[in-house]
């Protein structure tokens, strides 16, 4: 039987040492690996989306996103999220998580969004949006473009129910 040379299984138990340490170190912030996407487990409140920018900026830089790219699709998922939050479960008295997971290959970087929030479609608030921006200045209601603004900051967005979670796909082209 051959078991080839020693320095290399040493260096081998290394790097594994090294992977198991790094997935260590991911499950410490509640993060799983899967089929090559980091899945990162937060609860659905306010307090959770400074740790959503974070892991976004994150996967943007590992991506090679540029600034203005990584910053866009920042403000569109910070944009989801605190509507997942407010909408989702806040305003209809739920508590829940937030599931984020990246996908980065070679020519784009995906970030899904998943809860088990009520549903909250942001297609249904974009077409109110569209409407809004018709109107003269003076006849606009204060904010609301938030959601039409996050989906034209990325390159596709997608929304779709599974079951009882609510999907929010967003893809910036690499």
């Amino acid at each position: 039987m051959n078991i080839g040379n020693p320095n290399d299984n040493k260096a081998n138990n290394c790097k594994i040492l090294q992977l198991f340490d790094k997935k260590i170190h991911l499950y410490a912030y509640s993060a799983k690996e899967v089929l090559g996407m980091t899945t990162l487990t937060l609860p659905g409140t306010l307090d959770s989306l400074g740790a959503i920018a974070k892991y976004v900026m994150e996967a943007a830089q590992t991506a090679g996103l540029d600034k203005k790219a990584a910053y866009k699709l920042r403000l569109a998922v910070d944009e989801i999220a605190s509507n997942i939050i407010i909408h989702g479960y806040e305003e209809a008295h739920l508590e829940g998580e937030i599931d984020l997971s990246a996908d980065i290959n070679e020519s784009s970087l995906t970030i899904i969004i998943e809860d088990t929030g009520a549903k909250y479609d942001p297609y249904e608030t974009v077409a109110v949006e569209e409407e809004q921006l018709k109107k003269p200045l003076e006849d606009r209601p204060i904010g609301g473009l938030g959601v039409y603004l996050a989906i034209q900051g990325v390159d596709k967005y997608l929304f779709e129910r599974v079951g009882n979670r609510n999907r929010n796909i967003f893809v910036v082209n690499c």
